[in-house]
């Protein structure tokens, strides 16, 4: 990377450090702590029972001594883990309006990482592509955060694949204790066949029964619709194989759609049947309100 590209990354940290401080509010960093709990309760102090209290939180060695009622009062045991896995194969690069989903991946990852740390939480990253690309183990702190952001958006990876089963194994193996791990990811696999799509099932449920696992599918519209352009080649970034269509036909554009709404729902149904939560992204549409609604959903079904 040269000296012009690493200041147009620090020029894009810094906009992005300015958007999600307005975006991470009070608000949403308590949406955050209330839907992901820490790993339990700590005792804390005793104090003096009042009319209310659980009978079963008295002290009763303390209420033996004092001659008068006390209570336990415990604290959650707030500190967790949060990881975010960030696909950045060469699909990853597509944009077709303001926004590639690589930096509407940064953009998340952002939120996401400024919410932990306001929470008193720790970050860290992986970055992956059909190999793990970065692991930056968990830590606190704002540089950090900055740290995590600049990697996702001028991170220079040595592949152009996606393997996303290889990805969720090395997590498994080097989280040693439960964490929250957001995946972000356009999960487009071009050569995957039926044993690395069982594979990937396989991963994601063993990933989300040590962890709580999140899958932030990021899509662009122009994945989902064709316009009327006439003759064009697309190319597939990661296999580098180029495909021509007449977008001219109605037919084509139908069956160009098609084929993406029944892979949504496919990718769809796999989250549903391993019980994981999700959340899909767009890169021309606002997140902030989708998020919160999200964060606020998944509090009620937990609770």
């Amino acid at each position: 990377m040269n000296s012009e590209q690493t200041r147009e990354i620090l020029k894009k940290v810094r906009q992005i450090e300015l958007r999600t401080d307005r975006l991470v509010t009070d608000a949403l960093a308590g949406q955050y702590h209330s839907v992901f709990k820490g790993r339990g309760m700590n005792f804390d102090s005793v104090r003096e029972y009042v009319p209310g209290d659980e009978v079963r939180t008295i002290d009763w060695n303390v209420t033996a001594r004092a001659g008068r009622p006390f209570v336990k009062k415990f604290v959650e045991e707030r500190e967790l883990t949060l990881l975010l896995m960030v696909d950045v194969s060469a699909s990853g690069d597509f944009g077709s309006g303001f926004q590639s989903k690589r930096e509407l991946a940064a953009e998340i990852a952002s939120v996401l990482a400024f919410s932990a740390i306001k929470n008193s939480d720790k970050v860290g990253l992986l970055l992956f592509t059909d190999k793990v690309e970065l692991f930056v183990p968990p830590r606190k702190g704002r540089r950090h955060v900055l740290r995590i952001v600049r990697e996702v958006l001028g991170y220079q990876p040595d592949r152009r694949g996606t393997n996303l089963t290889q990805a969720l194994d090395f997590v498994n193996g080097v989280l040693k204790r439960r964490a929250i791990v957001f995946l972000l990811s356009d999960f487009q696999m071009p050569n995957a066949n039926g044993n690395a799509v069982a594979d990937l099932r396989r991963a994601l449920r063993q990933t989300n029964r040590r962890h709580d696992l999140v899958a932030l599918p990021i899509e662009d519209s122009r994945e989902r619709s064709l316009p009327d352009l006439g003759v064009i080649a697309i190319e597939d970034a990661e296999t580098g194989e180029f495909i021509e269509l007449d977008t001219r036909s109605a037919a084509v554009r139908q069956r160009f759609a098609e084929i993406a709404e029944s892979r949504a729902s496919e990718l769809q149904r796999a989250f549903n049947s391993e019980a994981i939560d999700s959340l899909r992204l767009a890169t021309d549409e606002p997140y902030i309100a989708g998020l919160m609604a999200f964060f606020k959903n998944r509090s009620h079904k937990r609770s």
